[in-house]
């Protein structure tokens, strides 16, 4: 039965209960989030141009999108515990627009570096979806409601791969701006649709089935604000959190990772390309890297739907065994995708690639409700940094003048292959899903009955 008024099914096309609501606002924000996030990305083979950035420019550009998001999906994680998704997405969007259209006043290497840096802080946008549906549904759909949320938000990487580059004709070819006005004009558009996002979000949701957390602990019905400090080092203790925060980071951050160096890596790796001229590359590379991004309409779907199906037939462990499965394909995919020299061959394997990708993310967030209840959001952001720490390690390799993309994406293969042997440390026990503690913890609830409800 649901717990605490939880949704026990994702209803697809209504929009009137709390948990549907919440559930098409958390992805469209987290898609617009997601599409402001990397859409300089494709637009990078004409900013390298204009800007004259060098490789190792071009590399810490990778490396300042994602660097900041580690310290921001900490941070968030612990405030929508405090404080509720619904407020925490709200000043996120809000917030997090201003670098977005910020990075148009960019003239130098500097200020472009710094406004890159910036906008990663809304890739904590991920934490707040995934916590906000954690709170909405029952524990037998809410794998499926994270990765269908989460795949749907990601989209805005693929989007913005090919919605970019034309966004940018649009400006400059038929309605007459500079090159360097176009890309500018793009972010800027961005940006506002992520402030006005922010504000729907505040009026249209709401932070449980019960209501906000501040009318529930006025209430006496959620533990005080106070405790939620508590919780996240409570959760920092747990060694299972940070198994999958490795293993995420073997699958989100390597979606990070090719959405950031995807167009380039194109143009610059495969003969094709070098016969297009410039406009023409650059809309091919976007719309071939757009494929990576757009399998999330429903690979991360499948890989919550697994997850919850593996979960019913044997409990939480089957949920870690297909994790491990999901992720350990991924990483032969990708070493399969890395030595790819022909774009004919290149383009079905980085989609079969794709497919793991995401139904690793999927069924990674199948996993992590299930760890500590009491705390959904530190768990999801310490998790969900995961994927951006390895997100700005690997863009390490793509920075060294020494090293092949292609040969750096041979490594990775082999680091995420490696990285799904952590799931055998992952330990949920074999209790009935549906057994599981309602995730708001009453005011009133006292330590030993906490304990009791863990046994």
């Amino acid at each position: 039965m649901p717990q605490q008024g939880q949704a026990a099914r994702i209803d697809w096309f209504n929009f009137s209960t709390p948990a549907m609501r919440a559930f098409h606002m958390a992805w469209l924000a987290f898609f617009l989030c997601f599409f402001a996030w990397f859409g300089i990305a494709p637009l990078m083979p004409v900013i390298r141009e204009q800007m004259q950035l060098s490789k190792e420019q071009v590399g810490w550009c990778v490396i300042g999108s994602v660097s900041i998001t580690i310290l921001a999906r900490l941070v968030i994680g612990w405030l929508c515990d405090r404080i509720g998704p619904r407020l925490a997405f709200t000043w996120l969007l809000v917030l997090g627009s201003l670098p977005v259209m910020g990075i148009a006043l960019a003239y130098d290497f500097k200020t472009f570096l710094l406004f890159r840096v910036l906008i990663g802080a809304i890739g904590a946008s991920f934490v707040i979806t995934q916590c906000h549906t954690s709170l909405m549904f029952a524990p037998n759909c809410v794998g499926t409601a994270n990765a269908t949320t989460a795949g749907w938000g990601n989209l805005g990487g693929g989007a913005a791969q090919f919605a970019m580059p034309l966004a940018f004709t649009l400006f400059v070819g038929m309605l007459g701006f500079s090159g360097a006005a176009g890309w500018r004009l793009a972010m800027i558009v961005a940006g506002i649709t992520c402030a006005a996002a922010g504000v729907a979000y505040y009026f249209l949701t709401q932070d449980t089935p019960e209501g906000n957390f501040r009318e529930l602990r006025a209430a006496g019905k959620l533990a005080p604000a106070a405790t939620s400090g508590a919780a996240f080092f409570e959760v920092c203790r747990d060694p299972r959190v940070w198994a999958l925060f490795v293993m995420y980071g073997g699958c989100f951050g390597i979606e990070l990772t090719i959405n950031n160096v995807a167009a380039l890596y194109f143009v610059d790796y495969f003969d094709e390309f070098r016969r297009m001229d410039s406009a023409q590359a650059l809309q091919t590379a976007g719309l071939i890297a757009g494929l990576f991004g757009l399998m999330n309409i429903f690979a991360r779907t499948l890989g919550g739907v697994f997850g919850d199906k593996f979960g019913r037939r044997w409990g939480p462990p089957g949920r870690v065994r297909w994790l491990f499965a999901a992720l350990f394909c991924e990483g032969l995919t990708l070493m399969l995708f890395s030595q790819m020299s022909t774009l004919w061959a290149a383009i079905p394997s980085l989609v079969l690639f794709s497919l793991f990708v995401q139904m690793s993310e999927g069924a990674t967030f199948a996993v992590a409700p299930f760890i500590n209840p009491r705390a959904v959001g530190s768990v999801a952001g310490i998790v969900g940094a995961g994927g951006n720490a390895a997100a700005v390690a690997a863009g390490f390799l793509f920075k060294s003048s020494s090293l092949e993309w292609s040969t750096a994406l041979l490594l990775l293969g082999v680091a995420v292959t490696a990285c799904s042997f952590l799931s055998f440390t992952v330990s949920l026990g074999a209790r009935p899903e549906m057994a599981d503690r309602p995730v708001l913890r009453p005011a009133a609830a006292s330590a030993a009955e906490l304990a009791t409800a863990e046994a």
